[in-house]
């Protein structure tokens, strides 16, 4: 996890980093032990005043791609410098009127030990063709309280980055410079 320092870091580093013509804004930068995802917002089609829904979606879609296309040089550019310098993989994304879409993110491996009671969950989702395997369905209860507890979630992560702080201003955070000079974090 990273602090809200750390983020707006980060976020400003892509900022000033993106070409000035790529999003009409940036949407939300976001970190992780694995990756950076990089969200832009793009400008919606123009369409016929009473467009049907399909008509929009499709138009929705198609603009998202086009964009995928022609934005690829450009993001690999500022991929490869991000990933030089902060360690991470970057994934990216757009906004586009109601449409969010992801272009490319890392499917991390996560381990973990469930008991029958859990795996039972997992195992009625398979059966239920909700998920093609433990592991989908693993990811799909993790989308489902992510989705109906953002609100806990959001004080759960400012609660942590509290202590972070707090830690940070112990005795024990790490070797002192006998010239008493703090250095730089760098």
């Amino acid at each position: 996890m990273i602090t809200s320092e750390q983020r707006e870091k980060l976020r400003g580093w892509f900022a000033g980093r993106l070409p000035d013509d790529l999003f009409e804004s940036l949407a939300e930068v976001t970190a992780d032990r694995e990756e950076i995802t990089v969200v832009g917002r793009i400008p919606e089609p123009r369409l016929a005043e009473g467009a049907s829904d399909a008509e929009k979606e499709s138009a929705l879609r198609a603009r998202i791609q086009e964009f995928r296309e022609r934005t690829r040089e450009d993001r690999m550019e500022v991929a490869r410098d991000a990933e030089h310098r902060f360690r991470k993989k970057v994934s990216w994304g757009v906004e586009c009127g109601t449409e969010r879409a992801l272009f490319t993110h890392v499917a991390a491996p996560v381990m973990t030990r469930l008991r029958q009671p859990e795996r039972e969950v997992l195992d009625t989702l398979v059966a239920a063709g909700v998920a093609r395997s433990r592991s989908d369905a693993l990811a799909w209860c993790v989308r489902l309280v992510q989705r109906h507890t953002d609100d806990w979630l959001g004080e759960l992560r400012d609660s942590l980055e509290q202590v972070q702080r707090v830690r940070s201003q112990g005795p024990d955070t790490g070797p002192q410079d006998p010239s008493g000079d703090e250095g730089d974090e760098g």
